[in-house]
């Protein structure tokens, strides 16, 4: 009995090894079948990408480097070609330009900020559009029950760092401060997004609080010296007027010795003095990799989540020694050209 009990739990011992190899085996080559498909795919296909940029300034240039950069490190060069088309600040060239992709049958649609998405997304509703520099798709997309993702043709990156946290920034920095002004374009409706999230933050602080609005590039001189004039400290959130007019609000802002904290960092480098800020070729690569799992992957992308990058704390060394602005230790400096081309 006890031979025959030995004899069947040996054979036992056999089998399940034999199953376990067996499943090792099937899972390796579900790996490599996987892996060997996706090889395939991109090798059989130079895929087509249009890439639709609102403006031309430093936060928007490095996400579409990094999109490109990153896109082209996953795909291989000569797989992947990039029609990238600058619409000069135009909400109506961001149109032309995506039905032109459309008309085109690109693979992808890159759409860089919000009035290119809008567009893209009016565009088509078949071909994927992965947005970024997006601070809320559900304000960008008019859809009013947000989930976090679109449940259609669209997803992407979004370059809102917490508000909570750039309110709190502010009163770290200016806590003596009694009127705080907000100055941002009023055509754009993810700026007035901000404005209205931070709004409640700040007035916990104890702060009053008020809007400075332009309609456009042609108003923001006149707007931001009547800012200046009322206030003590400005908040500029992510807004793409502002960021193609920094020169502007700086030669008002200094000689009037009023900081302004910004909500990234290419406007903190042109006008203010510390910014919550992400890496936005950072926010490039993270929509590349997404952009890779659409068309490699077949991932979905109705339900695919928009994507963020994690956030920092900077400041402008040079504008917070003229406005005699101190900031704490964990703050970083923000590089200039110069530093790092020294670097280089």
């Amino acid at each position: 009995m006890k031979k025959t009990k030995r004899i069947f739990a040996g054979a036992l011992a056999a089998l399940m090894m034999a199953l376990a190899m067996a499943g090792c085996a099937t899972s390796s080559e579900t790996t490599d079948s996987n892996a060997s498909s996706e090889g395939e795919k991109i090798e059989n296909k130079t895929y087509s990408i249009g890439v639709c940029q609102l403006v031309q300034h430093d936060a928007l240039d490095a996400a579409t480097q990094g999109f490109q950069d990153k896109l082209t490190e996953l795909l291989g060069e000569g797989n992947v070609t990039f029609d990238v088309q600058n619409a000069q600040g135009d909400s109506a060239n961001c149109t032309t330009i995506c039905n032109q992709f459309v008309s085109g049958n690109v693979d992808l649609i890159m759409a860089n900020a919000t009035p290119a998405l809008q567009a893209a997304y009016t565009a088509t509703d078949k071909i994927p559009v992965l947005g970024t520099s997006v601070t809320h798709y559900g304000t960008a997309l008019d859809i009013k029950d947000w989930k976090g993702y679109s449940e259609a043709n669209v997803s992407g990156t979004s370059d809102l760092a917490p508000l909570d946290e750039q309110a709190k920034m502010l009163n770290e920095l200016f806590p003596d401060v009694k009127k705080v002004g907000l100055l941002y374009c009023s055509a754009e409706a993810n700026s007035k997004f901000q404005i209205d999230t931070i709004t409640p933050y700040l007035t916990d602080f104890g702060y009053e609080v008020k809007e400075y609005t332009f309609s456009d590039s042609n108003d923001i001189a006149a707007v931001a010296t009547t800012a200046c004039d009322e206030c003590e400290v400005l908040y500029i959130p992510t807004d793409n007027t502002a960021a193609s007019n920094t020169g502007i609000i700086d030669n008002i802002a200094v000689p009037k010795n009023v900081p302004i904290v910004c909500g990234e960092e290419g406007i903190c480098t042109g006008c203010g003095v510390a910014a919550l800020s992400i890496s936005y070729y950072d926010l490039g690569v993270k929509t590349a990799e997404m952009a890779y799992d659409i068309l490699v992957k077949d991932a979905d992308i109705s339900t695919m989540e928009i994507g963020y990058a994690p956030a920092t704390k900077k400041f402008d060394k040079d504008r917070c020694e003229a406005l005699g602005v101190t900031v704490p230790d964990d703050y970083v400096a923000i590089e200039t050209a110069a530093e790092t081309a020294d670097e280089g």
